[in-house]
């Protein structure tokens, strides 16, 4: 599946413009990949000038900590509370990174259904190609070795900002690097 523009950034808009996102991708420069990430943190742009969604981008805060809300971390902190998942999981993750409880429940509040919400998440991950990694700082294991579960009520995550809570899932290419975040303060 091949994806356009205003495609990619219709999906994402859809998906995430009622959360409190930070979603973007940047280019994949190095072989050790969180090194890119660092770099997105800070904002690097986006390879082919795509919109992303960033919440945080006119808060004051980031004129002191360019990096805000994510808190500026070494490569070895952030590689240390990363996993790997599926592409199922990263679609499931998607989708319930829409709102900040993190869970498909939240999938409730759209006109469409599950399967058409999915739809736009594969749209996302189209962008990516078939080869890419999938990453996430949400702890929700599944019964298989990469994969998450979506329906269990506790879980855990290990934080990347300055918000009490948040969740995300990191793509990785051979080119790119996309970030789908949420925050929250409970």
């Amino acid at each position: 599946m091949s994806v356009d523009q205003a495609s990619w950034e219709a999906a994402v808009r859809h998906l995430f413009e009622d959360a409190y996102p930070y979603d973007a991708t940047g280019p994949r420069r190095h072989e050790d990949w969180v090194l890119d990430v660092l770099a997105l943190m800070a904002r690097v742009g986006d390879p082919r000038g795509w919109a992303g969604l960033d919440d945080a981008a006119q808060s004051a805060e980031r004129a002191v900590f360019p990096t805000y809300p994510f808190v500026s971390h070494s490569p070895d902190y952030i590689r240390t509370r990363l996993r790997e998942i599926d592409r199922r999981s990263a679609e499931n993750l998607l989708l319930a990174l829409t709102d900040d409880g993190c869970t498909l429940s939240n999938l409730r509040r759209f006109t469409e259904s599950e399967e058409e919400l999915r739809v736009l998440a594969c749209t996302i991950l189209a962008r990516y190609g078939d080869t890419a990694t999938y990453h996430t700082n949400v702890d929700r294991p599944g019964a298989a070795p990469g994969t998450l579960d979506f329906s269990v009520p506790n879980w855990g995550y290990s934080p990347l900002s300055v918000h009490s809570e948040d969740c995300g899932l990191i793509v990785v290419s051979d080119t790119e690097i996309g970030m789908f975040w949420n925050f929250s303060d409970y």
